[in-house]
């Protein structure tokens, strides 16, 4: 699957999710882009945006875009925060169906 991290997320988290294409949005070019600009820029090209932005479902109407979204909830968006949501990630990536977000937690 073709992924896109989120740039409020640890790059290193990409080398976590094995298996997969994993590109960033500022290595795609796209930091500061608004949410509504990104999901519409990203459905064009990518299965799923992860992020940790909580309020992403209730500013955004996500079933307008063709793309899965998984939101992270941790303490922080730290590395070792993030890192042991990875397993419960790449289980619900296949899973995840546009304009349905899943949220992994802890």
């Amino acid at each position: 699957m073709k992924l896109l991290l989120d740039e409020s997320l640890p790059r290193r988290l990409k080398k976590e999710l094995i298996g997969h294409e994993v590109v960033t949005v500022p290595e795609k070019g796209w930091a500061g882009k608004t949410n509504g600009e990104l999901l519409t820029l990203a459905s064009e090209s990518f299965d799923i945006f992860i992020t940790a932005d909580q309020n992403l479902e209730y500013q955004q109407e996500l079933s307008r875009f063709s793309i899965g979204v998984i939101i992270l909830a941790a303490p922080t968006n730290r590395f070792p925060d993030l890192r042991p949501l990875v397993p419960k990630i790449l289980e619900i990536l296949e899973k995840t169906e546009p304009g349905k977000p899943q949220r992994v937690s802890i």
